[in-house]
């Protein structure tokens, strides 16, 4: 019997039985129904790979859970359609404030420039999230895509084969068999899949625990992320942090150390003492729902096992603060669907999927080590640290040196793939911040924004010259988007993030959105090639 383990916010996929026969086999199955397995599922059957999840429950769980989601993120559900349900739900917000007690130390904006279509982050809760990528594969269902989500189905047995992974279905009205020519791993930190493999999750676990409280109340708060070091209200504990969300919901975390009674925190009465410390005392307000978390930063040695890919938290786990978790688990999705997608369709070879593993856990490493680094910070380990940290804290009111140097949670930025195996040349002078390896970055066109015309394809962007008419590289389809900044750059955004002082430039960039290689000028086989590089086929 599949156990109910939480409530749900939004039921969004009722049990349905699934009729009695012999293993039906699949081309990629999906283990969890969040945030990435969910936008794994719509990536891949846009682009018309058929895709089945499972997830253990029938629909969203409450609670906010993840809440910040970044930039890169809305520019990655923008491709698949649902960024803007997310941004007209969420709060909108691109400034923060640190305080150390009752002072201010600093703030800072998080999307100083103009010329991006997406703030730097929103807050929204979870299961929002969720849901409205649940709509837009209802959206894309009704379209023909080839996608089926079965809720209340947990996978309790796994076993590869040469080429295929059988899987063992547990629900309510028994076990039944599959396969999966791919099977993916969304089923988060405490993965039944990896289990069932026998695969190490290593890493740190930090002696902290955090307190979380969603309050529903009416308040004149700035929308605006503010985080105290050792905050001025009563048993706040060493840190405190404040957000608005969607609905009149504030997100509250209190700091409370590591040798804690659970249970006790967990009281409401106890939780009102600290919430009414923070507001003042006749403050109204309800809880909604309440958890306390530990700091863990842990991954996997590789996410591909075989047939098997983890993503997500099943693949690695990284601490709260900087909004690392939701994040970087979507943009695993984005780098592992076009990878897939390809290989499935016989476009690209096995070992390109060798690369999502490379550059995820890349990616990985690099937020574990900026999530250690605010904990650390968070919580000194000694009398020293602690006196290093405050005098940062104290030096930062006024010097714009020791800024940097605060750490109240390095908040979420995408990966730059620097020096791996899928990049070509870099042969442009070209801005650091349009390098090869990097996230291309939003600039405003005189018809809209440039993202929005680098869809989930392989694009030639040409600006200021002309590129070499490719419809196709080894079968996978090439489109060319051609600008000309005297026409399609009225506010010079293209020209400062692709050009520099270049007076032309070629880029080839990824179905992700990452860039290949660029160049003051291609021949046709400067594209190929690199090109075969990026689709696993070599130069």
């Amino acid at each position: 019997m599949v156990d109910v383990r939480y409530d749900l916010a939004f039921k969004l996929y009722p049990y349905e039985k699934v009729a009695a026969s012999a293993p039906v086999r699949h081309p990629v199955v999906i283990v969890g129904g969040g945030p990435i397995g969910m936008a794994a599922a719509l990536d891949l059957g846009r682009k018309g790979t058929p895709v089945l999840v499972l997830d253990d429950h029938e629909g969203v769980g409450q609670g906010s859970r993840a809440i910040c989601f970044a930039k890169r993120t809305l520019e990655i559900c923008d491709r698949l359609g649902a960024g803007q349900t997310m941004v007209d739900k969420g709060v909108v917000w691109n400034v923060g404030k640190v305080f150390h007690g009752d002072e201010r130390v600093f703030e800072f904006n998080l999307q100083p420039e103009d010329g991006h279509s997406r703030p730097g982050f929103i807050n929204l809760q979870q299961p929002y999230f969720e849901k409205f990528l649940v709509d837009e594969i209802r959206k894309a269902q009704a379209d023909g895509c080839p996608i089926e989500i079965r809720g209340r189905n947990a996978v309790i047995g796994l076993e590869q084969h040469d080429g295929y992974v059988a899987v063992e279905v547990d629900t309510p009205d028994g076990p039944y068999q599959l396969e999966a020519d791919w099977l993916i791993a969304c089923d988060g930190a405490r993965s039944p899949t990896r289990d069932l493999l026998g695969l190490s999750f290593d890493g740190r676990v930090f002696e902290d625990n955090f307190l979380i409280a969603d309050v529903k109340m009416t308040a004149d708060f700035p929308t605006e992320r503010w985080f105290w070091f050792e905050p001025p209200f009563k048993d706040s504990g060493a840190s405190a942090l404040l957000h608005k969300q969607p609905d009149d919901i504030w997100r509250i975390d209190f700091q409370l150390g590591w040798d804690i009674d659970r249970a006790k925190e967990l009281k409401e009465e106890n939780i009102r003492a600290r919430v009414d410390a923070m507001l003042g005392e006749g403050a109204e307000y309800e809880l909604e729902w309440t958890s306390i978390y530990t700091f863990q930063c842990r991954r996997m040695e590789k996410f591909r096992h075989g047939n098997v890919l983890f993503a997500g938290d099943s693949a690695h786990q990284v601490s709260p603060f900087g909004a690392r978790g939701a994040n970087s688990g979507v943009q695993d999705a984005d780098n592992l669907a076009w990878k897939l997608d390809l290989v499935i369709k016989g476009l690209a070879p096995d070992s390109l999927l060798d690369s999502y593993s490379e550059e995820r856990v890349y990616g990985a490493d690099e937020n574990i080590l900026n999530s250690t680094r605010a904990t650390d910070f968070l919580t000194p380990k000694s009398e020293i640290s602690k006196v290093f940290r405050n005098a940062v804290l104290e030096l930062a009111q006024n010097h714009a040196f020791a800024r940097p140097l605060v750490n109240s949670g390095r908040l979420s930025l995408p990966c730059v793939y620097d020096g791996l195996s899928l990049n070509g040349p870099d042969a442009l002078d070209g801005p650091e911040r349009s390098r090869v390896g990097i996230a291309c970055s939003d600039a405003r066109l005189s018809d809209g924004f440039l993202l929005s015309k680098l869809q989930g394809d392989f694009t030639v962007l040409a600006i200021n010259v002309e590129a070499p008419k490719i419809d196709a590289v080894n079968g996978v389809s090439l489109k060319t988007l051609n600008l000309k900044t005297s026409v399609d750059d009225p506010h010079r955004d293209v020209t400062s993030r692709y050009l520099g002082d270049a007076s032309g430039a070629i880029y080839l960039i990824r179905p992700d959105q990452h860039v290949v290689a660029r160049w003051a000028d291609a021949e046709a086989s400067d594209i190929e090639t690199a090109m075969r590089i990026a689709i696993g086929q070599g130069a």
